[in-house]
């Protein structure tokens, strides 16, 4: 499975990106998609995930009511929508896919098998 991320870009405080991540290969094997982030000089962290098919979403609390993970089964997309977009959202956002099946809080912290390269989010005050 290749995952391939893009829409990242520079964006003042209180504007909004859509993140799409673009997947191939045996993307039937997949069974979540997951966004993380991270920023200069820390540790990468958890944003969001959700299947591919039933099931809910799960957010990160520091997104929560401002980002919206989505995805596009016919076009193997998933997509984040970052509204009200904060300088601490700055980072490399990266988009993953895991085999495995997760729900709610273990979706930010199991293993996922798949990762993109990451797409660059600068937010300006």
């Amino acid at each position: 499975v290749q995952l391939q991320a893009s829409g990242g870009g520079l964006v003042q405080a209180g504007g909004s990106l859509r993140l799409s991540c673009a997947a191939s290969g045996r993307t039937a094997s997949t069974y979540v998609m997951g966004w993380f982030r991270q920023a200069p000089g820390k540790e990468r962290e958890f944003v969001a995930a959700r299947p591919w098919s039933e099931g809910n979403p799960y957010y990160a609390d520091s997104v929560k009511g401002r980002f919206t993970i989505s995805g596009d089964n016919a076009k193997n997309t998933a997509y984040l929508q970052m509204n009200s977009l904060k300088p601490e959202d700055t980072a490399v956002y990266s988009c993953a896919a895991r085999r495995a099946q997760c729900s709610n809080y273990g979706c930010s912290v199991g293993n996922y098998d798949y990762w993109g390269q990451g797409t660059l989010v600068t937010v300006s005050s």
